[in-house]
């Protein structure tokens, strides 16, 4: 595996994650893939061959080393990798997607972008960034419970054996079971802090999303008051301010259809083009 080219490719992610991702990104990298690579992978090495059993009995060693170790650690927290960086690789496909998108249009429409960022967590993009967070923390509870479930975390120094072909019950002895239970417990609780990053992020983007929506909705609730302000306004005074009013409505609503929030443009005018006589005056429909 070529992990140069892999972490350049989720690294481009980084550049457009909040600070929590980029936290999550350095334990990953720091905590876990360094740590697997180096140190790990040297602790269990000897798994298959420091594994005894005192007795001479052909195939009984091979069925017990199978009974405890059905799959080996070092393979689990390899296939624990790689199932959490994938997630950030369908963010990065998605980026990559929307700038190609964007590179189309604009060279169809004579250099107009449909994107005015095309990185920037918006609409598909922030629901992509959103899933893939859920599938990161999802994969990592996942395989700490896969792992509570053939090692409950603890390596034995003696494990006794009676499966067939063993004559009667055998002790299997197990190289250096101290520093694999150290690193079972390390890599368990790297994944937990990983989860809790993630979750963290999530609560983060949700409340943020929120509090861009109560934004934008009282942004509209004072141009739909100055619209109103201008139909129960006298004519002369109305036409005076109502110049002023459209252009920073129009530069307002056209930064917002920039970065993706504006469903569309009208006139201020537009607004008060139907109205009905009451007994009070003018009453205005507006409609979005």
């Amino acid at each position: 595996m070529n992990w140069t080219s892999l972490w350049g490719l989720i690294g481009g992610v980084t550049q457009h994650s909040t600070v929590l991702g980029r936290v999550w990104f350095s334990l990953v990298l720091i905590f876990r893939l360094l740590i697997f690579v180096v140190v790990a992978q040297q602790v269990w090495n000897d798994e298959t061959t420091q594994f005894t059993c005192n007795t001479a009995q052909p195939g009984c060693r091979n069925v017990c080393y199978d009974r405890m170790f059905p799959v080996s650690p070092a393979r689990l927290w390899a296939l624990q990798l790689i199932a959490i960086i994938c997630p950030s690789l369908m963010v990065s496909a998605h980026i990559k997607y929307r700038q190609e998108k964007d590179k189309r249009f604009s060279a169809a429409n004579r250099g107009v972008h449909l994107y005015a960022n095309p990185t920037k967590k918006r609409r598909g993009l922030w629901w992509t960034y959103l899933f893939s967070l859920f599938l990161k923390a999802g994969f990592d509870i996942g395989f700490l419970y896969v792992f509570f479930h053939i090692y409950r975390y603890n390596i034995p120094q003696l494990y006794p054996c009676s499966l067939e072909p063993c004559p009667n019950t055998v002790d299997c002895f197990i190289s250096r079971p101290t520093e694999k239970k150290v690193f079972i417990i390390f890599m368990a609780v790297s994944s937990v802090v990983c989860i809790l990053l993630c979750l963290c992020e999530i609560c983060y983007l949700m409340c943020r999303c929120c509090w861009n929506w109560e934004r934008i909705l009282s942004r509209r609730h004072v141009e739909i008051s100055v619209a109103i302000f201008l139909c129960f306004s006298p004519k002369d005074k109305a036409d005076s301010m109502h110049s002023k009013e459209e252009q920073a409505a129009r530069k307002r609503l056209t930064r917002q259809r920039h970065k993706g929030r504006a469903w569309g443009m009208c006139d201020v005018r537009d607004v008060c083009a139907r109205s009905v006589s009451g007994g009070l005056g003018n009453v205005c429909y507006i409609f979005f």
